[in-house]
């Protein structure tokens, strides 16, 4: 109750801030707007069989169906300062197990960076159990901007994202999205002051504290990051310490020939800031290196690899992984050590892209196929449908009632078959 206590007065003081600022502006409506949209998201999920004692079985195919509602409210009462609140509430229909399951099994497991919080759960109630149908809230931005001749700050929920690579970002790990994540367009917000401090045209310096849960010093992230253009290269460093790791992060992103070319890299040391390194791990690294180019007016194609030292290569280890500070608090999620990922976007007509990805493990074999239209009804009115479908081997249900559930052979043939479909209306 303290807790939440707390979180409310913050609220409420921010709140009364953006009170107050409403009459200082000279012309209201020319100084506040009102944005927002509705999404709905229509999900069948097909799993993959499983092996035991040499027969095939399944779980029974799962549906849902997600409605979204947000709306964003800015306000600029003077020049250089401005506010932004966004709220959105989500009404689901889905098998109980979803509501446990975000993103849909792909073991993204983030930890969160909010010092408190609304309840997420508006019905049923917290504690009460939840059958086929949920309604959640999220109060997913609140935060200030003070524009100045010598820096930019932003205090309070906001997004906070970088890197340059298509498929995986290593040294996003703040709030990044999982490949299979429906819904990319809006990073989650996080509790947190950033300053950037612009250095020239195309040079700035960027620093921040992230606040984790409780304002606890194991909850909590700090940044510097700066960012120069030299030698026709945007060319940027990261240095970052979260929940007690370190990671060291360089970013490079520049043209060769018609093609862009991107190489993002970050290596992490587990657990740096502890006094006691009982829990002590090796440190990691991962990379993404990548090469994009618009084959002609209506096709653009990308190809990227990404290495990750903290996976594995044999299947049978993958949910070893599991326990390890990388998946825990790393936004690491791919068990494997070695991938390719390739995919096209072809303009059919001008209100019709065709999008298509393929994402190949090279340790095990395994890939996810990635098919989408949209289509463009209206004015801010879309539709869309897709999926992704894992091919590979099946895993097998482990014997030893002490050990995981499943034994992987490969990790895409693990992942349930997703088919979606999508409906937009912004205004």
């Amino acid at each position: 109750m303290k807790k939440a206590s707390s979180h409310r007065k913050v609220m409420i003081f921010l709140g009364a801030i953006l009170f107050i600022s409403i009459p200082a502006s000279p012309s209201f409506e020319d100084h506040f707007s009102v944005t927002g949209y509705y999404k709905n998201f229509s999900i069948f999920l097909r799993f993959p069989p499983y092996k035991f004692l040499g027969k095939a079985s399944r779980e029974p195919d799962k549906g849902a169906v997600n409605n979204r509602l947000r709306l964003t409210m800015d306000l600029q009462p003077w020049d250089g300062l401005s506010f932004r609140v966004a709220y959105d509430i989500s009404a689901r229909i889905q098998d109980p197990q979803l509501f446990e399951d975000d993103t849909f099994f792909s073991m993204l497991k983030l930890p969160e960076y909010r010092w408190g919080d609304l309840s997420d759960r508006l019905y049923p109630k917290k504690g009460d159990s939840i059958s086929s149908f949920g309604l959640f809230q999220n109060l997913d931005r609140f935060y200030i901007t003070l524009r100045t001749d010598l820096a930019d700050v932003f205090a309070g929920r906001q997004p906070i994202a970088w890197g340059s690579a298509r498929f995986i970002n290593p040294t996003d790990v703040i709030a990044p999205f999982a490949f299979n994540e429906l819904d990319k367009e809006e990073r989650p917000g996080v509790d947190a002051i950033r300053i950037r401090v612009p250095l020239g045209m195309m040079d700035e310096l960027d620093l921040g504290f992230i606040v984790g849960k409780k304002f606890k010093s194991d909850n909590n992230a700090f940044f510097f990051r700066g960012k120069v253009y030299q030698f026709h290269t945007d060319i940027s460093a990261i240095v970052m310490a979260f929940r007690k790791h370190l990671l060291i992060g360089l970013d490079l992103a520049r043209a060769i020939g018609g093609a862009g070319f991107w190489l993002e890299s970050a290596y992490v040391r587990p657990h740096c800031f502890r006094d006691n390194r009982a829990q002590e791990e090796e440190d990691y690294f991962r990379a993404s290196v990548g090469l994009d180019y618009n084959l002609n007016s209506k096709t653009y194609g990308f190809v990227e690899y990404h290495f990750s030292s903290a996976g594995k290569n044999n299947p049978e280890r993958y949910l070893e992984l599991l326990g390890t500070s990388a998946f825990r608090e790393g936004a690491v999620y791919l068990f494997g050590k070695h991938y390719l990922n390739m995919g096209c976007i072809y303009q059919i007509t001008p209100l019709t892209p065709f999008t298509g990805t393929i994402i190949l493990n090279l340790s095990d074999g395994s890939l996810i196929l990635s098919p989408s239209f949209e289509y463009n009804i209206a004015e801010n009115i879309y539709v869309a449908a897709g999926a992704y479908v894992g091919l590979g081997k099946n895993p097998q249900l482990a014997i030893e009632m002490n050990t995981t559930p499943y034994v992987y052979e490969s990790e895409f043939g693990a992942y349930p078959d997703i088919i979606f479909t999508s409906f937009r209306i912004y205004f």
